[in-house]
C-alpha cells in the first residue's frame, strides 16, 4: 500500500502561482510520478508527469506555465503553478506509477 498527500492548494487570483506538493509513504526512486485534475463535471485529465530520470510531459493547455519536479529522497513531488487561469480550478491529484491516489488539494482561480 501507498500513501500519498497532497498539500499546497488554495484560492488564488488569475494570474497567481501556487505549489503543489505530494508526499509520498514509500520511495519513488523508479517510478513514473503524475499530477492529475479533476474540474466539476469534467473527466480526470493527465496534467503533467515526470519519469524516474526526470522526463516531463505536460498536458497542452499547461505547457510554459506549469512544472513538474521530484525529490527523491525526501519522497516528494512538486508542481509549481504560474500564471494560472480560472479554468486551471479544479482538485489536483498525485499519482504514484498509474495506480495509487492521493486525496487531492483544491486549487480555485479567481478574482
Amino acid at each position: 500500500q501507498v500513501q500519498l498527500v497532497e498539500s499546497g492548494g488554495g484560492l488564488v487570483q488569475p494570474g497567481g502561482s501556487l505549489r503543489l506538493s505530494c508526499a509520498v509513504s514509500r520511495s519513488i526512486f523508479s517510478v513514473t510520478m503524475g499530477w492529475y485534475r479533476q474540474a466539476p463535471g469534467k473527466e480526470r485529465e493527465l496534467v503533467a508527469s515526470i519519469t524516474w530520470g526526470g522526463s516531463a510531459n505536460y498536458e497542452d493547455s499547461v505547457k510554459g506555465r506549469f512544472t513538474i519536479s521530484r525529490d527523491n529522497a525526501k519522497r516528494t513531488v512538486y508542481l509549481q503553478l504560474n500564471s494560472l487561469k480560472p479554468e486551471d480550478t479544479a482538485v489536483y491529484y498525485c499519482n504514484f506509477a498509474g495506480g495509487f491516489w492521493g486525496q487531492g488539494t483544491q486549487v480555485t482561480v479567481s478574482s
